[in-house]
């Protein structure tokens, strides 16, 4: 096997079971465990997540600084073990103050992981090709994690009860640490100088937002990730007080929004070429708010399944494409720093929705406050288009520019 593919296999392997435990912890144990077994109100489940979400933003941007320094290999490595006590301790945590604050420390380590993994594939391979199928691959290894994940948490939840699923965590950390440990990479491309923290971060954030593909392709995500802010609160009340079913059908239904999403990543180096540029991605962005909205459109379970697949399946291509065009776009020097920055945003985007998510859903009920984040996604997205048309249009004058003419 090729060093670039058995790393690429060791990366894809480390983030299917990383996410595989992840996806269990977060969906059944922690948002159906503080609403189970806690009884959270919606105002309690917007704030959890508000204190969850500002730990992973300070997890993503120290992340994002630490790969341009030490490379993705050591930050996911070291990020997997840091996860491991908080998850024991929301095992046992006795209150819901006392939850909430082991939920915030793993969201503190576990951003780092996602970040690291989003990061690797620059350094394993090269070329727009090879990224888009990195990627691609990655992301499919991420998201098998995912399928498996809530059904994994539903199948421990129902035989051991609820406390049980933080172990699915420790043992996946463990083993995502190997495999991240057992990569070979040239982490000399990473920076290793010791300059001033802050100025290295803010010199990345400065690229990011300074360069206007890089800062079309991170918006566009955040507004895709904004409008998806109120299923962090309202999603398991979704399933408990409109649907009226049991917490295990979060998780089966997440397994369908998994495949899906395994489907997409499969599926996008298969697509048109056309479709890895600006105008690709806002219609992945309008395709995602459509299907959201045919996810919780209706109470009924046989409309919600294919709801949550195609919903899973729109993201699925998604993630991968967004990542691989910032990938393009952006200095090898500070990878680490945009991926930071695209995933800070992506927390910022989920977590604004829940300063009026509580309020909208007692004036407008759970259901429709659901669908116009999906219809808020949609609209965005086919707004964008005409900034995404001129944006290509520039990517392709930048890359003829690129090109000498052969000596005559």
């Amino acid at each position: 096997m090729h060093p670039s593919d058995r790393n690429l296999a060791l990366v894809a392997g480390a983030r299917f079971i990383s996410r595989l435990g992840g996806t269990a912890v977060w969906i059944v144990g922690t948002l159906g465990g503080a609403a189970y077994v806690f009884d959270a109100t919606p105002s309690q489940l917007a704030a959890m997540s508000l204190v969850n979400g500002l730990a992973a933003i300070v997890g993503s941007l120290a992340a994002g600084l630490l790969i341009d320094r030490f490379g993705p290999r050591k930050v996911m490595m070291w990020a997997e073990i840091g996860s491991i006590p908080p998850v024991l301790w929301m095992m046992v945590a006795p209150s819901l103050p006392l939850f909430v604050v082991g939920s915030a420390v793993f969201s503190l380590f576990g951003i780092p992981t996602w970040t690291a993994g989003a990061s690797f594939a620059p350094f394993i391979t090269s070329g727009r090709k090879q990224l888009e199928r990195a990627n691609s691959i990655i992301e499919t290894g991420s998201s098998i994690g995912f399928v498996l994940g809530p059904s994994v948490g539903a199948l421990i939840e129902t035989r051991f009860g609820i406390q049980s699923v933080f172990w699915v965590m420790a043992v996946a950390s463990v083993v995502a640490a190997i495999l991240a440990w057992s990569t070979r990479i040239d982490e000399t491309q990473a920076e290793h100088a010791s300059g001033n923290a802050w100025s290295s971060l803010t010199a990345g954030l400065k690229v990011a937002y300074s360069t206007r593909t890089l800062r079309y392709f991170i918006l566009l995500g955040t507004a895709v990730w904004f409008g998806f802010g109120a299923f962090e609160a309202l999603e398991s009340l979704f399933y408990r007080d409109v649907v009226g079913v049991g917490v295990e059908w979060l998780g089966w239904m997440s397994t369908l929004f998994g495949l899906g999403l395994v489907t997409g990543a499969a599926l996008l180096p298969r697509l048109p070429k056309a479709i890895m540029s600006a105008r690709g991605l806002a219609l992945m962005g309008m395709f995602a708010g459509l299907g959201s909205i045919l996810y919780v459109g209706s109470t009924e379970l046989g409309w919600i399944a294919p709801g949550a697949f195609v919903w899973g399946m729109s993201m699925g291509a998604l993630e991968p494409l967004l990542r691989t065009l910032v990938h393009i776009d952006s200095p090898h020097e500070y990878v680490g720093r945009i991926v930071g920055t695209l995933q800070w945003h992506r927390t910022a985007g989920e977590l604004l929705p829940l300063a009026f998510v509580p309020t909208l859903a007692v004036v407008l009920g759970i259901q429709e406050t659901l669908v116009a984040g999906g219809v808020l996604v949609t609209f965005f997205a086919l707004g964008s288009m005409i900034t995404a048309r001129s944006i290509d249009r520039q990517r392709v004058r930048s890359l003829e520019s690129e090109i000498v003419p052969e000596a005559v």
